[in-house]
């Protein structure tokens, strides 16, 4: 059954003095965790495995906007019985993306977690984490009391983090690089002999590859890129925030003017693009420099 959290996350300079706070506020102490998330190549939402010391192994499914305000977070938690057998399987099918390794002071007050983590080769972070009821009715007094703790722990919002912990540790370009390469082999071009990549990645963190789908009747082909705004839709999402293509033959293939537009319909002038192959530093533009002035639906009027 899918729950919600409320949540933000930030950085944190000195974790002994927010454990103090945490105490004065009364919350719970329950203790140091030791956690290991490994994450996979999920196309709807994030996909982890998570081995904490204390409770064993879960396997979380997972969707969150890349927000600094206090985002809610739609999951599903199972248990699992066999973690290494479960890892072998999800990396052969899906692909493992990063690991993140952290040790993790854990406070309870009222419904909401309060994490003061330190994680590796990232520093150390405080994390908010409010709990809601699975029929969802205390999901504004949740947001209320996320807040306070906000106020009362000194997290300013210049310290807030808008992604998560495996967002942070990605070489962004990499990750979106290597799902279009892979989509890439798979592109359908007897004609042009012209086989194109592309990949999204949405709001949620989810990534969505696909190739270039040639057709015997010209006109009816389709780009790389368009065929992937169109699994993103088909999944439920509708914006974009970082675009990477690859092509076969072009060290750097730039998307064609219709997908300039088709990509600004779903992604600010900001979003960067990626054009490259893995393992390669690749050149980064943004949807703005890609297309000036572009057409969108402020422009159609009442």
């Amino acid at each position: 059954m899918a729950r919600v959290n409320v949540e933000c996350k930030a950085r944190a300079a000195d974790l002994d003095l927010l454990a103090q706070r945490c105490v004065e506020l009364g919350a719970d102490d329950h203790g140091v965790l030791a956690q290991r998330d490994v994450y996979f190549a999920g196309t709807r939402g994030r996909l982890k495995v998570r081995d904490q010391d204390a409770d064993g192994s879960s396997l979380i499914a997972y969707r969150r906007p890349d927000d600094t305000a206090d985002a809610e977070s739609h999951y599903v938690l199972a248990s699992v019985s066999d973690p290494d057998a479960l890892l072998e399987a999800l990396d052969a099918a899906l692909g493992t993306t990063v690991v993140v390794a952290k040790r993790r002071r854990l406070f309870l007050w009222k419904n909401v977690r309060i994490h003061l983590d330190d994680v590796e080769r990232l520093g150390t972070f405080v994390e908010l984490e409010g709990v809601v009821a699975p029929d969802g009715t205390d999901l504004e007094v949740t947001r209320e009391r996320v807040a306070r703790l906000r106020e009362d722990l000194g997290i300013t919002d210049d310290t807030l983090v808008a992604v998560g912990y495996s967002d942070l540790l990605l070489d962004g370009p990499e990750v979106l690089l290597r799902a279009a390469d892979a989509a890439m082999h798979n592109a359908y071009a007897p004609y042009s002999q012209f086989p194109v990549g592309a990949a999204l990645r949405s709001s949620s963190g989810a990534i969505y590859a696909a190739a270039n789908v040639e057709n015997a009747a010209f006109p009816q082909g389709q780009c790389a890129e368009a065929s992937a705004i169109g699994a993103m839709v088909a999944a439920g999402e509708t914006a974009i925030s970082a675009v990477a293509v690859v092509a076969q033959r072009e060290l750097e293939c730039p998307p064609c003017g219709g997908c300039r537009q088709r990509l600004a319909e779903f992604g600010g002038a900001t979003v960067p693009v990626y054009l490259g192959r893995p393992g390669q530093h690749p050149r980064s533009v943004t949807l703005g420099e890609l297309l000036p002035l572009s057409f969108g639906r402020e422009d159609l009027g009442s």
